[in-house]
């Protein structure tokens, strides 16, 4: 017979009936108080069963043995006698296991924490280095990490959940290693190991959460994800984790979660660094529909998709309301303060992106006036701009002049020219077979009035 894919060794005798007679027997002789006789019994029937191999035999028979000691509330023996059945020569895998199971349902009902933590950790120490029973060990370290965490141990709750690699446990369910790994992750962000965080987080395959069945697994999963994303000032992957909230269907069907969802997308997305990713997703949230039923969100990202200057006062009075009080720009709290920071960064950078779109040359004056910024900062965010080569600028500093038209080549003027030579030429061209085509049909009309008239 196998168990959990673990192969056991073939029957010799079927205990059955003589396990029917026996375990009413035992019984009936732990309720007279005679435990130890009850046992003794079932001692002997269970190196019967076990030598003859018959899995199923034997593991009644350990079962009912730590089910009497339970019923006699003797915990002391009840850990005894877990440890000692484990370590019979010959166990059977699948009575062992079933053994353990049932002594796992013990656990809420023992009087005290420290019963139940040394019944757990007498279960963990027999099913160490078990795989037949590798299930059952997470679950009783996911239980003794809980303990610890309500203890307010949060380093010691971290380290027992992290010895377990569940991603490798064969005879656990997806759901449920994936929650295990989830909760890894929260104690990781509990523990501000994001380093941790992020090499678990891998763990997980995205496409596990398609699945509709999996969306609450998913929407625990980018809550995490958020934070640390949030941790590092990440706010593009900040954006992708909030729009894959947002897409999700318990989300977009609600009207009470999926409006404060698009406006943390959309302040992410204004707060992210341009870039061409950053571009084309700023695009895609604007043709998002429902985005008209928050208009000052839909405004507000409307101001870094149209190439018009923004002046910075105008901005703070007129966006003083929801968007200034939400979370991600709280007066409060530091990070809301930081934000709120880049959100000016931001807007300056766009400003000098208008300006280079516009104008070829401008002087250094004209420049900080239209920027409100003195002229260090200007030249500051100026020299950030050309670096990350978002834009092309060239600063004269004896002539106070900036440059963003880029220096040409002389190859790439003569290919300009050649270019410009060429559509002229074929402009011309197309005109002549015009002009000709004109002519032969004027030629054509006054022949035909001529024959008409003779």
């Amino acid at each position: 017979m196998a168990t959990d894919g673990i192969s056991e060794p073939k029957i010799e005798k079927d205990w059955s009936k003589e396990v029917d007679e026996i375990l009413p027997k035992a019984v009936a002789l732990a309720k007279e108080s005679k435990l130890q006789e009850a046992l003794e019994q079932l001692l002997t029937l269970e190196k019967q069963t076990r030598s003859s191999a018959d899995v199923l035999s034997n593991g009644r028979v350990l079962v009912q043995i730590v089910t009497l000691i339970h019923d006699a509330k003797d915990w002391k023996q009840l850990n005894e006698y877990v440890t000692l059945l484990s370590k019979k020569h010959g166990l059977l895998k699948g009575a062992v296991s079933k053994m353990v199971q049932q002594a796992m349902t013990y656990l809420e009902s023992t009087p005290d924490k420290p019963t139940k933590l040394e019944l757990i950790e007498t279960l963990r120490t027999v099913t160490e280095g078990k795989i037949f029973v590798e299930v059952e060990r997470a679950r009783l370290t996911r239980m003794l990490s809980k303990i610890k965490e309500d203890e307010g141990n949060i380093n010691d709750a971290t380290e027992i959940l992290h010895e377990l690699q569940v991603e490798t446990f064969g005879s656990m369910e997806r759901r449920e290693k994936t929650d295990f790994i989830l909760e890894q992750m929260r104690l990781s962000l509990l523990k501000r190991d994001f380093t941790r965080l992020q090499i678990i987080s891998r763990k997980i395959s995205i496409k596990y959460f398609d699945d509709a069945a999996n969306e609450d697994l998913k929407l625990r999963f980018y809550e995490i994800m958020i934070q640390h994303a949030l941790h590092e000032e990440n706010f593009l992957n900040v954006t992708k984790y909030y729009r894959q909230v947002y897409n999700s269907k318990t989300v977009k069907e609600d009207d009470s979660k999926w409006p404060e969802v698009l406006k943390n997308v959309v302040l992410f997305i204004v707060l992210s660094p341009y870039d061409n990713e950053q571009s084309d997703l700023i695009h895609r949230i604007d043709e998002d529909s429902k985005l008209a039923q928050v208009p000052q969100f839909k405004e507000f990202l409307k101001n870094f998709i149209t190439h018009e200057l923004m002046r910075w006062p105008k901005i703070v009075e007129i966006y003083s309301g929801d968007i200034r009080n939400s979370y991600v720009f709280a007066s409060t709290s530091e990070e809301g303060k930081r934000r709120w920071e880049h959100l000016h960064k931001r807007v300056i950078e766009h400003n000098i992106r208008v300006i280079a779109k516009y104008y070829q040359r401008i002087t250094f004056k004209r420049l900080t006036q239209l920027l409100d910024l003195s002229p260090a900062d200007a030249e500051e965010y100026l020299s950030k701009l050309v670096v990350s080569k978002t834009i092309h600028a060239r600063i004269d500093r004896p002539a106070g002049i900036i440059t963003f038209v880029s220096r040409k080549d002389p190859n790439s003027i003569l290919t300009s020219w050649s270019h410009s030579v060429n559509e002229v030429l074929e402009l011309i061209a197309k005109t002549t077979h015009l002009i000709a085509k004109e002519e032969i049909v004027h030629s054509a009309k006054l022949s035909k009035r001529v024959g008409a008239a003779e």
